[in-house]
């Protein structure tokens, strides 16, 4: 029986997924056409002298401005290590890195945005710095950040601050999007809505926070295009920033979230009837318009709500993750089991 044969495609991409070096680049994109050219010019400039193999992934999501057709101009002039994706209409920043994150092939990953306030020579070193470091996720901070206080820097301060002390991630700039992962923790994590922004919190839900680092990037202004973020993304992270301290802490056992919230309902409620019981039976008193009297049927009956819901919340984890093949936990390593024998008896 002869073995398969590889062809040179199928052999040069085996090499670059065995390579610890290699290393996949994801853009996202939206009406960035004048940055497009700059953008690929400044990447190739700062990745020249990358010490592996590196593969650059954009992610046109649904602009209307020429930027896909830059793009894919701009692809066909530097070669096939540019890979373009294309959306069909606009899905948000973070599908677009969801989707630049599927299509990774590196063993490492690196993240940036579009608009040329990130500077890709940051990210070589970067690179070394989440191997020396030993991490798993490698956060830029834009300590020196080119942005307008009002509209752009005292909003990221008050939401750094928000999910630092409600995620115990403790970073200083979340929204920085330059950043290094090990392709294979960053590939375990699944975005939705517009949850780019809490990438550190999603990832310490599946390896130890002490893997999770930060350095100084560098920061410019913005040169060409117009921002896409202003002062009323605090309220959306405020939102966001529920949902994801929900998930990171009961996203397995959403039960007790809801239970607990229950159960002090209940307590409340019952204590509430028992002093109201104990007026009515043992003191002879009316209680019938007394407002006590409404207040604990209230709690007992959103006791019963909240617990009913923590049920229902159990059955739904487990489905989901049942019809999923997936578990809450993320192994980082295991012994060959091939490699494994039985310890004799005494």
């Amino acid at each position: 029986m002869h073995a398969p044969q590889t062809t040179p495609d199928a052999a040069s991409r085996q090499a670059l997924d065995a390579d610890p070096m290699s290393l996949s680049v994801v853009i996202p994109m939206f009406e960035e056409a004048e940055n497009v050219e700059p953008l690929l010019a400044r990447i190739h400039e700062g990745l020249a002298g990358y010490a592996g193999p590196w593969e650059l992934i954009l992610v046109d999501d649904g602009s209307r401005d020429g930027t896909g057709d830059r793009l894919a101009a701009a692809a066909e002039t530097y070669g096939r290590h540019v890979r373009m994706i294309r959306f069909r209409r606009n899905f948000g920043q973070t599908a677009a890195m969801q989707a630049g994150f599927d299509a990774a092939r590196g063993q490492l990953v690196a993240s940036l945005d579009g608009d040329l306030q990130n500077d890709p020579a940051d990210i070589p070193r970067m690179v070394r710095e989440l191997l020396d470091r030993d991490l798993d996720l490698l956060q830029g901070w834009r300590r020196n950040r080119q942005d307008a206080l009002v509209k752009r820097k005292l909003p990221s301060r008050i939401a750094n601050g928000l999910i630092g002390r409600v995620t115990g991630v403790d970073l200083h700039d979340y929204g920085c999007s330059l950043k290094v992962y090990r392709a294979e923790v960053i590939k375990e994590v699944r975005l939705f809505g517009e949850m780019h922004r809490f990438i550190p919190v999603w990832v310490a839900g599946i390896t130890d926070p002490a893997r999770i680092g930060e350095t100084e990037v560098t920061h410019r202004a913005r040169e060409r295009g117009e921002s896409k973020y202003g002062i009323s993304r605090t309220f959306r992270v405020l939102l966001d920033l529920l949902v994801a301290f929900f998930f990171l802490r009961y996203g397995a056992r959403p039960g007790h979230f809801f239970g607990a919230i229950g159960l002090g309902f209940g307590t409340v409620g019952g204590l509430m009837m028992t002093w109201l019981l104990i007026v009515k039976f043992g003191l002879g008193e009316d209680i019938g318009q007394r407002p006590m009297l409404f207040v604990a049927i209230l709690l007992l009956v959103a006791s019963i709500q909240f617990l009913t819901t923590g049920v229902l919340a159990e059955v739904l984890s487990r489905t989901f993750f049942a019809s999923h093949e997936r578990t809450h936990h993320c192994i980082r390593w295991e012994s060959d089991p091939a490699l494994a024998a039985w310890k004799a008896p005494a």
